[in-house]
């Protein structure tokens, strides 16, 4: 893996890119969330988006549970692929955290992006292998990169990674097994916030660092 060459500095004014892709998919979603037509795997007939019921993925399909066109998908679609670029982006820079760039740095990096690109290829055709391939590609980059800030005591970051980490498998075992299913659409949109809060500190810990090394 020597021909990977990660980056060492990023410019400042850059960095607020993961911030506001992070905001615009919170918005995006919200306004699909009103424009979706109804219907939920627990009741397919309801009205409207359930914030308990419905998983985020519903918004993304060509068409609704109950049947109908699914004027949300636009904005969904939207949300997601802006928030795959903009974490996308954040994830590039990571390794900017790191003095030293051995096999776990470029382990995280590699599966972190790749997971990314997965994750656009997400639709009601390929949603099981994209969340398969996404998952496992998230998994080893989160390990990996949780494994970093523990080294180079990012005492800040590390602990919330370790919950997120937690509660990112426990998402991914319900949806294997199917144990705990009709908790799932509450825990999958708790599961992105506590996700968003850390790589909202990520991102002001890079912009920190990244400043410290180049002033």
């Amino acid at each position: 893996m020597n021909f990977i060459r990660m980056p060492r500095f990023v410019n400042p004014k850059r960095l607020v890119l993961p911030v506001a892709a992070m905001a615009l998919f919170i918005l995006f979603y919200i306004i699909a969330a009103l424009n979706y037509p109804g219907g939920s795997w627990n009741d397919p007939s309801h009205t409207g988006f359930s914030f308990w019921n419905n998983y985020l993925c519903d918004l993304l399909d060509s068409r609704a549970i109950n049947g109908s066109l699914n004027t949300a998908k636009v904005w969904s679609r939207t949300a997601l692929a802006i928030l795959c670029a903009g974490l996308a982006y954040l994830w590039y820079h990571l390794p900017i955290l790191f003095s030293r760039r051995g096999w776990t740095t470029k382990i995280l990096w590699a599966s972190g992006l790749l997971a990314f690109i997965s994750m656009l290829t997400l639709s009601e055709g390929t949603h099981d292998i994209s969340v398969r391939i996404a998952g496992f590609l998230g998994t080893v980059g989160l390990i990996a990169l949780l494994v970093e800030l523990v080294r180079y005591e990012y005492r800040t970051l590390y602990p919330l990674g370790i919950i997120c980490i937690l509660i990112f498998l426990v998402n991914y075992g319900i949806y294997e097994t199917g144990n705990g299913l009709r908790f799932l659409p509450v825990l999958q949109k708790f599961t992105f916030s506590l996700f968003f809060l850390w790589f909202f500190q990520i991102n002001r810990i890079l912009a920190k660092v990244n400043r410290q090394m180049h002033t």
